[in-house]
């Protein structure tokens, strides 16, 4: 499944090429077979899924001893528990009796995890502890080695865990690359530290994982599928206008190893750090202010600028958006079939927030980004549209993801994100890519603000 990138004529490719890049004249297309093929779905079990670093959740979950959620990743159960020595582990949610799954909670604290099967019994370290009629077992029965286990890698990057299961993919934060910066934007607004917001959004697209993954960081789409929204806030005193227009200083980034971002600062929406406009009441504006003095004092004008304006939406490939807007919101996917998308998404505060500003957090997760809120329906009903027109792929093969390849550097409104994200797909679909080496943090904070492409 090659990558074309060859001068030449568009047409005539073979059946086994997904991604096609050409210039002269400049194309990016993707076979729409890849969003449909079960062969493709199978595949990327392994490609994709087996081989990446996967978001598992924020340590602020956990924040005592004992204290534990439960996930699935990548069809994977999985435990992140802090235990009783304070460490945030990631531990496989079977028992290593029979398999069944020793925590039907999502959510707790307890210093035990007891399998409903036989009642064997584990530490929230994930040691064996106790296992019923054990005089019954061998009496060289190796019970010290069958405590829980854990996935090949785990780590965290400024309090967000991931786990990879190949032991082989390089460490997080050369894979993080580029998007570490980004992430630093959120986790630097606050001395306080980031804490994830109680409340969770869960929901499901009948379509492939594919597309929302490209619709997270999509700017060209806001205007036509989401006027509803821009009618609404133009009543609430917004510059809609603005959102047919190319932004000043709006980029699109290759963050390295497949995760971009599109970033942008613009007037129409606030920032609760640390931007106020009249879309918030005026009784917030003191302390949104007081934010940016704190920002400025402790960062220096230039970062604090950087932090309070800079609005972003990042993919960190495969599935992780981390989407800076008015609240920081982080969102994973993970794919239920071909065609089914398992969505969880969180609200990220500060431990810090006042209760006006944690109030009017929530309003903007719930009002925009929930299940039943402005954004989210739309996004929904689009991308299941696309899965149901893909029925004709044999008949309409290809998708084109062209729009700002001859730009010099593409905005927010270009699909440059999205090619970032086919190379990288493609590449370890046919186990050609490389992952990149880690971008330094001065180099990052180069690129960001003078709106250069990253490695």
């Amino acid at each position: 499944m090659p990558v074309l990138t060859e001068e030449g004529p568009m047409f005539h490719e073979s059946e086994d090429e997904f991604v096609v890049e050409r210039r002269h004249p400049s194309s990016f297309r993707v076979r729409r077979t890849a969003f449909t093929d079960p062969d493709v779905y199978r595949r990327e079990q392994h490609q994709i899924w087996d081989r990446t670093w996967l978001y598992v959740g924020h340590t602020s979950e956990v924040p005592n001893n004992g204290d534990f959620v439960a996930r699935n990743v990548a069809g994977r159960p999985v435990i992140m528990a802090r235990g009783r020595d304070g460490t945030v582990r990631v531990l496989f949610n079977s028992c290593r009796h029979r398999g069944a799954e020793v925590c039907p909670h999502e959510r707790g604290n307890s210093r035990s995890f007891t399998c409903p099967y036989h009642a064997w019994t584990y530490s929230n370290t994930g040691g064996l502890i106790n296992i019923p009629s054990q005089e019954d077992f061998p009496a060289d029965f190796p019970k010290d080695e069958l405590g829980l286990m854990s996935p090949a890698q785990c780590d965290d990057y400024r309090g967000f865990v991931f786990v990879c299961f190949d032991p082989s993919t390089q460490p997080l934060s050369d894979y993080l690359a580029g998007a570490k910066e980004f992430i630093d934007l959120v986790v630097d607004a606050s001395p306080a530290g980031v804490q994830i917001v109680e409340g969770t959004h869960r929901y499901g697209v009948h379509a492939n994982w594919k597309l929302l993954s490209e619709n997270g960081y999509d700017g060209y789409h806001l205007f036509p599928t989401h006027r509803t929204y821009l009618d609404f806030m133009r009543e609430r005193g917004a510059d809609t206008k603005a959102a047919g227009k190319r932004y000043e200083g709006s980029r699109a980034l290759d963050l390295g190893n497949g995760h971009a971002v599109t970033a942008r600062r613009q007037a129409m929406f606030p920032r609760l750090i640390a931007r106020w406009n009249e879309v918030l009441p005026e009784e917030i504006r003191p302390r949104i202010e007081e934010r940016r003095r704190e920002l400025v004092g402790r960062l220096g004008e230039e970062r604090a600028l950087r932090v309070a304006e800079e609005s972003f939406n990042m993919l960190i490939f495969p599935n992780l958006n981390i989407l800076g807007g008015v609240t920081p919101v982080v969102r994973v996917l993970h794919p239920a079939g071909i065609d089914q998308i398992e969505v969880t998404g969180w609200c990220a505060g500060y431990v810090d927030d006042e209760p006006l500003e944690r109030k009017m957090r929530l309003r903007e997760f719930l009002s925009f980004w929930g299940p039943a809120g402005w954004a989210t329906p739309d996004d929904v009903s689009i991308l299941e549209s696309c899965q149901r027109a893909y029925r004709a792929s044999r008949e309409v093969e290809w998708n084109d993801i062209s729009k700002g390849m001859d730009r010099e550097q593409p905005d927010n409104r270009d699909e440059e994100q999205m090619r970032v994200f086919w190379r990288q797909w493609q590449g370890l679909m046919n186990d050609s890519v490389e992952f990149v080496r880690p971008i330094p943090q001065e180099e990052a904070v180069t690129l960001a603000s003078a709106g250069g492409a990253g490695q």
